[in-house]
């Protein structure tokens, strides 16, 4: 009875870790989900590189089929010191085009910068206008919402959607077929289910649904323009060098609506690019960097995650304009952006020592805390 309780207690174990390292990463594949591609640029960021190894990458690349990585990149003092790569041609049946690979909830913060760049341009007033002007939203929970209450995860929407509602996915909406926000689209989710419900009390509750309605609210405010801005900010103003797009929800019903969504796919390298605009843009105090200083000065505390210290969306103690920031274990003065995705996607910019860590991974089994924190904390 003994040896079979211990065989029982090692295939649960077993059986964990199997499900957390081959959890489905590849969620949303691009052509299926495919919205509005941005072209590369001609004038695009041409990176520097003074490489090194780091045994404790190396380490996790090669015992990788267990830790999940596919890419590390580390820049600092204007060049790439560490690059290190393992993508597969194809996950899960989908080849991987161009190596291009997905943002997952990295995109929430992508989609915050589109909203910068669309203030800068004059399309939204500013980070407190109310959503009283957009049809779409009308007789929701969500009519009259200030737009920075949103970008701070306050949307008053814990009832329906969020990690308030302890569902296990911050993209299941409440009900019957427990759906998927990112897959239904806003207008679904406007008609079926939101229509007439009221807004609950405004605490931080992470939710896919309320980064949905931001973008989606910025498509509305930009109309003919939507695609305009997405060139300018990561074409013109960014630079990247290959092709990003941004996805898209299924179509409801026979409607024109398209409903943008807030993952992203990219090349390893443009990440890294649009995080150095990222910190550029907060050192050279562009409009898009006193974008960026308005929501960390108005950033909000959130719930205590130190016993989950693998992701920086975890170990963080606030949240402002759906970037992560004040790391635990590094001094409250220190200006660190973070941005977090499903199955271990990382960027961390380091704004004080600008520093800039990115990681792509199929599974979140790599050391975090070595590879990652470890090498942030680093500086003054």
């Amino acid at each position: 009875m003994k040896k079979l309780l211990i065989i029982f207690f090692i295939f649960i174990i077993s059986s964990t870790a199997y499900a957390k390292k081959n959890k489905n990463s590849w969620d949303y594949p691009l052509l299926a989900y495919k919205g509005w591609e941005i072209k590369g640029s001609e004038n695009h960021y041409k990176f520097q590189s003074n490489l090194r190894q780091d045994k404790n990458v190396l380490k996790e690349f090669k015992n990788n089929k267990e830790t999940g990585i596919i890419s590390y990149l580390l820049f600092e003092n204007d060049q790439i010191v560490i690059d290190e790569s393992d993508i597969p041609t194809s996950v899960e049946g989908d080849k991987i085009i161009d190596g291009l690979l997905p943002s997952h909830s990295m995109g929430k913060s992508l989609t915050s910068y589109i909203t910068g760049h669309a203030i800068c341009e004059g399309y939204i007033d500013s980070v407190n206008v109310k959503l009283n002007d957009w049809p779409l939203i009308q007789n929701t929970l969500y009519e009259d919402s200030i737009l920075l209450d949103l970008l701070n995860m306050k949307a008053g929407d814990q009832k329906w959607v969020g990690d308030r509602r302890n569902v296990g996915s911050d993209n299941r909406i409440k009900g019957p077929m427990n759906e998927n926000v990112n897959v239904i689209g806003l207008m679904k989710v406007m008609n079926e289910y939101l229509r007439g419900a009221e807004k609950s009390k405004l605490i931080y509750n992470y939710s896919a649904l309320t980064t949905n309605v931001i973008l989606n609210y910025v498509k509305f405010k930009t109309g003919d323009d939507w695609e305009k801005l997405l060139n300018k900010v990561y074409n013109k103003h960014v630079g990247v060098k290959k092709s990003v797009y941004l996805q898209r929800s299924k179509k409801y019903l026979r409607t024109d609506f398209i409903s943008a969504r807030y993952s992203f796919y990219a090349n390893r390298y443009d990440y890294l690019r649009i995080a150095k605009a990222i910190m550029d843009d907060w050192h050279n105090d562009t409009c898009a960097g006193k974008y960026l200083k308005t929501i960390y000065e108005n950033r909000v505390k959130k719930k205590d995650n130190t016993k989950e210290a693998d992701d920086v969306g975890l170990y963080t103690k606030s949240y402002g304009g759906q970037f992560h920031f004040d790391i635990f274990g590094i001094k409250k003065t220190r200006k660190i952006i973070g941005m977090s995705g499903f199955a271990g996607q990382q960027i961390l910019i380091d704004l004080d020592n600008k520093r800039i860590v990115v990681v792509n991974s199929l599974y979140k089994n790599y050391n975090w805390k070595k590879i990652v924190h470890s090498v942030i904390k680093k500086g003054k």
